[in-house]
């Protein structure tokens, strides 16, 4: 179902993150945020700006969440990375192979991820975590041009009822498939779309997630056992 190639690449894609100005209203939060910040962050000088997709262009897994956080991705200027939901997410990679390091500190911080590219559906930090439904419209063609640049992959992990969506209308999905044949949004569901990709849904690692037992160590990492088992042809065994 993904379009043909772009034939700006990623890092023209990346150019068009950085530099859109589509949402007054998340573009005035983010600013004001990078301003203002957090006591603990006072020293630090916050991205502020829209961020990109992160990881290997060749990637066989991309990982889709929701949105940067205000004091995570907002303040490093990388997707998941300078709080809490990064650092279930890295640890994950890192576990099963993707990622050279458990840990994203900062854009500087050394990490390279292989195989796997992460991404969300809105890269601006919302208010309350919640952009508006015409904010994530303005903000799907990002993900559709980076999907139309990756061409190689297999398996889709996406963390969230919002970024389960916005997948599926980023690459074409939603609209073609019936509401009762659309891949099943429970978490460690596994679909396989008739491309042959596999779509793989799960909770979001947010602390509202994490912190209240809705979300297990072991629950997550079955997602990314089940990913690494489905890359290598072995089913979800792992």
């Amino acid at each position: 179902m993904r379009s043909q190639p772009s034939n700006v690449g990623l890092d023209g894609v990346t150019h068009g993150i950085v530099h859109c100005h589509r949402c007054p209203r998340l573009r005035a939060w983010c600013s004001t945020v990078a301003k203002v910040r957090v006591k603990r962050f006072q020293d630090q000088e916050y991205w502020g700006k829209p961020v990109p997709g992160f990881g290997d262009s060749n990637a066989r897994l991309l990982v889709v969440g929701l949105a940067p956080a205000a004091h995570g991705g907002n303040r490093t200027g990388r997707v998941f990375t300078g709080d809490s939901s990064g650092d279930w997410l890295y640890e994950a990679l890192h576990r099963y192979g993707f990622s050279s390091q458990p840990e994203s500190v900062s854009r500087g911080d050394g990490l390279r991820l292989t195989d796997c590219y992460v991404t969300a559906v809105a890269r601006c930090a919302p208010p309350d975590n919640r952009p508006r439904p015409a904010e994530l419209t303005n903000c799907r063609p990002h993900l559709v041009a980076e999907l139309e640049c990756l061409k190689k992959l297999r398996v889709v992990i996406t963390l969230g009822r919002i970024a389960h969506e916005g997948y599926l209308k980023a690459a074409g999905w939603w609209a073609s498939l019936p509401p009762r044949q659309r891949p099943d949004t429970r978490h460690a569901a596994v679909s396989t779309l008739s491309d042959g990709t596999y779509l793989i849904a799960s909770y979001h690692p947010s602390r509202q997630n994490t912190n209240t037992g809705r979300l297990t160590r072991e629950m997550w990492h079955s997602v990314f056992r089940t990913a690494r088992g489905l890359m290598a042809g072995e089913g979800s065994s792992g």
